[in-house]
């Protein structure tokens, strides 16, 4: 059986300790290189590439959002669990559209933590309660949302299928669910997401999930 390997970047050795412990209980889990700060991650990533990096934000020398922007122009096939105490909504939109593929807090429950890695590793996301409603409350924002029409008067335009399958995208639905719920094939299904983020211009399915809502196109 394959290990998901994980890599762990925080500056706080307890919280280090402690969230080692969780994933070693964890069978197909591997923890294989732990950080202080963004630096030290990157320092060392080129000898042990993580599936899934699990990352703080607030730390020295570099931080999380550094860090992230760093590794999705490097390593853009790790997927970045952001683990932190920040739950301020333009912060999780922030760090969404620049690719990261989950948000959660450090309060969340240890079968959350483990959950949101095969989220992210079977379907290139993760978006629970909280990232949901930071979502919902910027889109009913109507004094930070911009109009609907603001996107559509652009170059760039979906059509009616992409944002048929963008609206189940956002709702969590995976390629499989929707290709059963609109009667196409997965592979169709794959071809309409690849669109979708082209046109948008986004990194990944978090991202573009990030943008439909920022738009109001959800």
């Amino acid at each position: 059986m394959r290990k998901i390997k994980l890599a762990l970047c925080d500056d706080h050795t307890l919280f280090r300790v402690g969230m080692a412990t969780i994933l070693g209980q964890v069978q197909d889990f591997e923890l294989i290189l732990e950080a202080s700060n963004g630096q030290e991650l990157i320092d060392r990533i080129s000898r042990k590439t993580p599936d899934v990096v699990l990352l703080d934000l607030q730390m020295p020398v570099m931080d999380g959002t550094a860090t992230a922007d760093y590794m999705r122009e490097h390593y853009p096939l790790v997927k970045i669990v952001v683990l932190t105490m920040h739950d301020e909504d333009r912060m999780v939109l922030h760090l969404l559209e620049k690719g990261v593929s989950g948000y959660l807090l450090k309060d969340a429950e240890a079968g959350e933590v483990e959950k949101a890695v095969r989220k992210v590793m079977d379907e290139g996301v993760y978006l629970n309660e909280f990232v949901s409603k930071a979502m919902l409350r910027k889109m009913t924002n109507k004094t930070t949302v911009k109009p609907v029409n603001a996107f559509y008067n652009s170059k760039i335009l979906l059509s009616e299928r992409e944002k048929e399958v963008l609206a189940l995208i956002c709702e969590g639905l995976s390629t499989n669910e929707i290709s059963e719920k609109i009667f196409l094939s997965p592979r169709t299904v794959e071809g309409h997401r690849l669109r979708i983020l082209e046109k948008t211009g986004t990194k990944n399915t978090a991202g573009m999930v990030a943008y439909a809502f920022k738009n109001s196109l959800v």
